[in-house]
């Protein structure tokens, strides 16, 4: 029974699917990196005093938040090429995982920072602190403690959403599930362990996300 076990799809597709899975967490790390760089940008952007960049990081949410990632992925691949620049689908993915990802982290930047009592900020300046400082030591360090949830499930949607990058060819764990089962027409045993491979990511994330909320007693 044993040897029948490993002579299945569900294990001989594993070198495959985690060929893919490996490209899966690449795009969603790389992606999400930079996803918190402008997401912190245009968080503090939109709560701006200056009308103009206070406008142009609302239109970057808003045109971002309003079209799907699919859409944007196909654009970056495919839309860009036709006017003469060539990237990498990897490339494309990375890109359009920081951008798709920025535009939500944005939010979730300012409703944590707009959250904080106006007082701590008025109680900043009393203490002769300037507008940054203020910023810095008293209204970063509690919003960041509120931005911890939403964060952690921005990851595991920005790790779903990689799933749709194989209409751009790029060799994720959907791609590499389509190829084995392509070559082998064993498409139930393919997607169980796709979908097993997601949780075996998904899962020890989230609990690794409540175990920090907890200990940063996140409330």
């Amino acid at each position: 029974m044993i040897e029948t076990f490993i002579d299945s799809a569900f294990v001989k597709s594993l070198p495959y699917l985690f060929e893919g899975l490996k490209i899966t967490v690449s795009i969603t790390a790389i992606g999400l990196f930079f996803g918190m760089i402008i997401g912190a940008m245009a968080g503090l952007g939109k709560l701006s005093k200056i009308k103009f960049v206070r406008n142009f990081w609302s239109i970057y949410v808003e045109v971002v938040r309003g079209t799907p990632i699919l859409a944007q992925a196909l654009f970056l691949y495919y839309g860009i090429s036709d006017i003469g620049i060539d990237i990498s689908s990897f490339t494309a993915g990375v890109i359009a995982i920081a951008v798709n990802a920025g535009a939500y982290i944005a939010e979730i930047v300012r409703g944590a920072v707009y959250s904080i009592d106006k007082g701590q900020r008025e109680a900043g300046r009393s203490l002769g602190l300037s507008e940054r400082q203020t910023m810095r030591f008293i209204i970063w360090p509690q919003a960041f403690k509120r931005m911890i949830p939403p964060l952690g499930n921005q990851f595991i949607i920005s790790l779903k959403d990689t799933s749709v990058f194989s209409v751009i060819a790029v060799h994720d764990i959907i791609f590499m599930g389509k190829e084995y089962w392509n070559a082998t027409f064993e498409i139930f045993e393919t997607l169980v362990m796709v979908c097993l491979l997601y949780l075996c990511v998904t899962i020890p994330s989230a609990l690794f996300l409540n175990r920090l909320e907890r200990k940063m007693d996140v409330k």
